[in-house]
């Protein structure tokens, strides 16, 4: 059974408290000195690079030896302890310590780089400067300081960087508090934790920008609740009480692992030696992540030069045109296609990607279905009655009333008058600069179909989804899509009794009467009308190509029970050929593929009624399905700019893969460890 973090983090300090010590009266003074150890040394200072003569060699006394102490492998642990059903715990330890001292040596080589080449900063307005360093203000930056490895970290960081890793740990204990606080919110008021499992939500809800920071951000312990907190929330239901139990909490595991010692002043916790520590690894990784950022700026100078970019495009599409010379060989690289891997030719065209929104048969109807023994004729026939009384709801009630409540009432929604209610206001109402990233691709407005009455006194919604038939759900996509600014038409509606009343025979191609024709099935076909389509901007926010995928997208999340389906990059890749696919699904999709992207197809199958999206198509044979062009690789969303960051992206984790695999290996001589100091680590048993 697997254990939870909380008590495999109380099993450890139960070990180290108990299991390593004679008598546990002497705990906290024997733990403390037990976790100040050394356990491992760097200093690539000792390096060749820095003997005389050498490149660096003028740096050899400025880098200071960086210690990793027990307490540090044991703050590592309690962020890491997955680890813990992985590997033995000399495995896990000998790896934790592996990566600080590999952490440490390319913080090390950092500060080298930036003292010889300077580093570009961005301030909090985005404008950049170029800043120098020396290493007579570096010695005299660490000499003012009475924690020399902290500053030897922060003298490289600009304010902003250094405001924004404060923020991080800050978060990372309320967050800590906050997990805490809501079990014992949970255990007063007797509730158990929401056992409802939420439906899969968008990519990218509720996402931070990583570059967001708030200065006013503190920890809540609960003794002060009357200040402000920046923009720190506090969990439904908190109290100082609940808060102060949470925080004891805290400090007691810290205590009892040998991260703070008695007698500090845990009123503030700012003050905590832990508190310093957990900085000092943030600043740490604010240097590392400063050095990337340096490497990706001579990764976008190396795609800048001559036509670069354009080079590997034409490059890339002429191997694919001469690699895809039939479907066995284009249709898995197809299958695939994502914002980092692009499909540039097609040997042939039908080919697309296609959104599948099923509106399922309830039980009822499926065991029906299932149970019937007539020929397949009759079957149709049958099958057309089930359809006809079948009605679906929305589905989002989860996001109602999981362990968090996405939902928000509105002025501004699509959906009959009283249905205010929509989800991610944080997200969709995302602003540059701010906290949260923009949702993409959902267009929002979709409001619930429903009503979602909440219960004060009880803490709960009393949801009644509202029953949609399928004349009523193309009512709402259309109506969806008009209000998008939009405009739609539609090219087959058979929409009426006559559909559901047809005879075997009329399921059959007349001129070959045992062939099904598939084409009876087609309930209904539209499109929305773009002109001149552009595949370039199918991911780009504004675009008419993109609002309509959107609207689609949103209304898969509202109704779509073939959740495989969901937060799929296009869709599902379409053959012109024979598939796996269902016969009548197949036809659907192959007729919406057919009409080009922007056309939507209606049809049945065993499983119920599937409604189909064409986001992409392939048009034309052996020519460009994208084009790149340089004015457009800054406008996020377009294929210029995915195709441009994807390239980037490759040529930074490689350059950034190669540099820190060739400092690691260079400097490995200039790490001392110590195994005997270990042992009782190594020795435990979970």
């Amino acid at each position: 059974m697997k254990r939870s973090k909380k008590i495999v983090a109380l099993s450890l300090a139960s070990l180290l408290a108990c299991g390593m010590f004679a008598g546990c009266d002497s705990f906290t003074t024997d733990t403390l000195k037990n976790m100040e150890q050394v356990v491992a040394e760097v200093n690539i200072g000792k390096g060749k690079n820095f003997q005389d003569g050498e490149e660096y060699a003028k740096y050899r006394n400025v880098i200071q030896t960086s210690n990793i102490y027990k307490r540090d492998l044991i703050s590592q642990y309690l962020s890491n302890s997955s680890l813990s059903y992985q590997y033995s715990a000399e495995e896990m330890f000998t790896r934790l310590r592996e990566n600080l001292v590999n952490r440490k040596t390319i913080a090390q080589y950092a500060m080298v780089y930036f003292l010889e080449n300077g580093a570009v900063e961005k301030a909090a307005d985005g404008t950049e400067t170029q800043r120098t360093y020396s290493a007579q203000a570096f010695e005299e930056y660490l000499n003012a300081s009475s924690n020399k490895e902290l500053a030897s970290y922060e003298y490289f960081l600009s304010t902003s960087e250094i405001d924004r890793a404060k923020y991080n740990v800050r978060r990372m204990i309320n967050n800590s508090l906050d997990s805490r606080e809501k079990e014992i919110i949970d255990e007063e008021e007797e509730k158990s934790t929401s056992s409802v499992t939420p439906r899969t939500l968008p990519t990218g809800v509720n996402s931070e920008d990583s570059d967001y920071y708030d200065k006013d951000y503190k920890i809540y312990t609960g003794k002060y609740p009357e200040l402000n907190y920046g923009s720190y929330e506090r969990v439904d239901g908190s109290n100082p009480m609940t808060r102060k139990r949470a925080y004891s909490t805290l400090l007691n595991n810290l205590l009892g692992n040998g991260l703070i010692e008695k007698g500090e002043n845990v009123t503030d916790f700012e003050s905590l030696g832990y508190f310093e520590m957990e900085l000092t690894s943030a600043y740490e990784s604010a240097l590392i992540t400063k050095l990337s950022n340096a490497f990706e700026r001579e990764a976008e100078a190396e795609l800048s030069k001559d036509n670069e970019i354009e080079t590997r495009f034409n490059k890339l599409f002429e191997t694919q045109k001469n690699s895809f010379v039939d479907g066995s060989s284009f249709e898995s690289t197809f299958g695939g296609m994502s914002d980092s891997k692009f499909v540039l030719s097609a040997p042939n065209v039908g080919y697309g990607y296609v959104i599948n929104i099923l509106l399922p048969f309830d039980s009822s109807a499926s065991e029906q279905l299932s149970n019937y023994s007539g020929l397949e004729g009759d079957q149709f026939v049958y099958r057309a009655q089930l359809l006809k009384k079948l009605t679906a709801t929305d589905q989002r009630g989860t996001w109602f009333t999981g362990e968090t409540d996405y939902s928000y009432d509105a002025d501004d929604y699509y959906g009959a008058d009283g249905r205010s209610k929509l989800f991610f206001e944080d997200s969709l109402t995302a602003v540059e600069g701010g906290k949260y990233k923009p949702l993409k691709n959902y267009y929002g407005k979709y409001s619930y179909n429903g009503t979602a009455v909440y219960n004060e006194e009880k803490e709960t919604y009393k949801l009644t989804p509202n029953k949609i038939t399928i004349d009523g759900f193309i009512d709402e996509m259309e109506g969806y899509l008009t209000y998008a600014g939009l405009t739609v038409s539609n090219a087959v509606d058979n929409r009426g009794d006559s559909y559901y009343n047809k005879a075997k025979t009329a399921y059959y191609d007349p001129s070959n009467p045992d062939t099904v024709d598939y084409s009876t099935f087609l309930y209904y076909k539209g499109k929305v009308e773009i002109d001149n389509f552009d595949n370039n901007k199918i991911f780009f926010a504004g675009s008419d190509e993109n609002k309509a995928m959107s609207v689609i997208n949103e209304l898969s999340f509202a109704y779509n029970t073939d959740t495989a389906g969901l937060n799929s990059y296009l869709g599902y890749a379409v053959s012109p050929y024979t598939t796996d696919f269902v016969k009548e699904f197949e036809f659907a999709a192959q007729e919406a593929v057919r009409g080009g992207a922007g056309t939507y197809t209606i049809a049945p199958s065993t499983y119920g009624w599937h409604i189909m999206y064409c986001t992409f198509a392939v048009t034309e044979a052996n020519t460009p399905l994208f084009n790149y062009n340089a004015d457009d690789k800054e406008k996020e969303g377009t294929f210029s700019y995915l195709y441009y960051e994807s390239l980037k992206s490759s040529a930074i984790k490689t350059r950034s893969q190669d540099i820190q695999t060739q400092i690691i290996n260079n400097y490995g001589k200039c790490v001392t460890v110590y195994d005997d100091r270990c042992e009782d680590l190594f020795n435990l048993k979970f």
